[in-house]
């Protein structure tokens, strides 16, 4: 059996007074996909960045390939192998294309061919910004600040890639664009966190999935077994008054 890449133990969270996540547990194997699943405001998000290190919990703990990481700084933590793409946080507007993806590569900025190979490779992955490099990052479309996204993270050869909201706001064609690069990543090894509000993405990426509801974790099992679950999927993800798929 493959070993965990991560695993996240008994975990508790508050915004001061208010508590948003509730004895959470979570483990990812190296090289699956994994999506996260779960109503408005359930707390997917904040786990996320629980996980990155952008917040520390109140209670309980992170793993990372073994070693607990529950109070390692976020940049550490990217040298180690785990990078966090925030939903809606995609674009450095006044950085043109280039600047914005070269940033991904701090953990190995001083070695230049590095960087140079890595974003040449980066950039075959998704072909409207190779034109686009001289430009600021601030005026491309949102599909386009997506996939800039995408790549500044992947500058840093992830061994872990943590998503918040993939597919919001796109429209469908980028979407699957994003899609496609996004399961060559993982074929390729990478293993993946998915924060996600569509389940037919979710379906199509993820073998497993964690569903969250008020802060705590629902649901854990196959993707395709949500389908079962109508207690669960219907009000999120099909609408309360239709039928949910058999």
């Amino acid at each position: 059996m493959k070993d965990p890449i991560l695993e996240v133990e008994d975990l508790d969270f508050s915004y001061g007074p208010l508590q948003v996540l509730f004895d959470v547990n979570l483990t990812v194997v190296a090289g699956d996909a994994v999506a996260l699943l779960g109503t408005n405001g359930a707390g997917k998000s904040t786990l996320l960045k629980v996980v990155s290190g952008l917040l520390t919990p109140d209670r309980g703990t992170v793993r990372f390939r073994g070693e607990d990481v529950t109070t390692l700084a976020p940049e550490d933590r990217a040298t180690r192998g785990m990078t966090l793409i925030e939903g809606g946080k995609a674009t450095f507007p006044s950085l043109t294309v280039a600047e914005n993806i070269r940033i991904g590569a701090y953990p190995f900025l001083r070695d230049s061919a590095r960087v140079t190979q890595r974003f040449d490779e980066v950039l075959d992955l998704f072909a409207p910004l190779r034109s686009r490099v001289n430009q600021a990052g601030g005026t491309l479309s949102g599909g386009e600040q997506q996939m800039m996204a995408i790549s500044r993270a992947l500058m840093a050869s992830p061994e872990l890639l943590l998503i918040d909201e993939l597919s919001l706001g796109l429209a469908p064609v980028v979407m699957q664009e994003i899609l496609g690069v996004v399961e060559r990543v993982v074929a390729a090894g990478t293993t993946v966190l998915l924060v996600e509000q569509s389940l037919n993405i979710a379906l199509s990426l993820a073998q497993d999935a964690y569903f969250m509801e008020k802060g705590a974790i629902r649901f854990r099992g196959a993707t395709a077994e949500l389908l079962d679950r109508g207690d669960l999927v219907r009000s999120v993800f099909f609408g309360a008054e239709k039928p949910v798929p058999t």
